[in-house]
């Protein structure tokens, strides 16, 4: 579930859905909002995932959450 295997496409993993994601997340957004661009996504079928998704970033280093905003790491 976390990572893609034969048996297991890349957006059926909670990698896939980082990564989608990711590329919705330009800008520091709440999460009400990010949810609202991303709910669309075959990836981001259920509000749980999603939650379960914003986790595994946090747990990489890749988010960060300032003052209400989810914002993707810098790498200074």
């Amino acid at each position: 579930m976390i990572l893609p295997t034969k048996h297991i496409s890349a957006n059926n993993t909670l990698l896939g859905a980082g990564a989608s994601i990711l590329t919705h997340l330009i800008t520091p957004q709440t999460v009400s909002a990010l949810w609202e661009r991303v709910k669309c996504l075959t990836e981001m079928t259920y509000y749980w995932r999603f939650i379960l998704t914003l986790d595994f970033l946090f747990a990489l280093g890749v988010i960060d959450l300032n003052n209400g905003l989810i914002e993707r790491r810098r790498n200074d």
